[in-house]
């Protein structure tokens, strides 16, 4: 036999077995069908109800719930900005105490400078008066050796 003529056998005895399924079956009255259906109906619908109106509140729930989480998000993010902002005080802080301390140091080191340079200006001048006193006083010396210096006398 071939493949087709075994489907066609197949559908054939299929046919036959809905027919004997249906002869099986009672007559069912359309009215019966209804009221089964309303009655399973009024049966399972309240609480298909309830468990809608419960999973609608829970739902409700659910996304306030999620605002809430999202507006604490949120404020845990503002604490650690406004912690990293702290911290960048504090380092400002501590970097204006660190230029204070060089500022102060600056200053302690021209008053330094300037007390020196007074100080080389004055022993700059004391040696130059020292060496125009020698000078002098060489001059003097030159000038006492040349009275002393044997004169020849004048033939008069």
């Amino acid at each position: 036999m071939s493949g087709a003529e075994e489907e066609e056998k197949a559908a054939g005895r299929g046919r036959a077995l809905d027919e004997g399924v249906e002869a099986d079956l009672p007559i069912i009255d359309e009215r019966a069908v209804e009221q089964l259906t309303e009655g399973l109906i009024s049966h399972y619908l309240p609480d298909l109800q309830r468990s809608k109106a419960a999973l609608q509140e829970l739902t409700q729930n659910q996304v306030v719930l999620l605002e809430t989480l999202e507006q604490e998000i949120t404020k845990f993010r503002e604490c650690n900005s406004i912690l990293d902002i702290n911290a960048l005080f504090s380092e400002a802080k501590h970097y204006h105490s660190k230029l204070v301390n060089i500022r102060n140091d600056m200053m302690m080191l021209h008053e330094k400078t300037s007390k020196l340079k007074k100080r080389a200006l004055k022993l700059q001048q004391k040696r130059q008066k020292e060496e125009l006193e020698r000078e002098q006083q060489r001059e003097k010396e030159l000038e006492r050796e040349k009275q002393l210096t044997a004169k020849p006398a004048r033939r008069t």
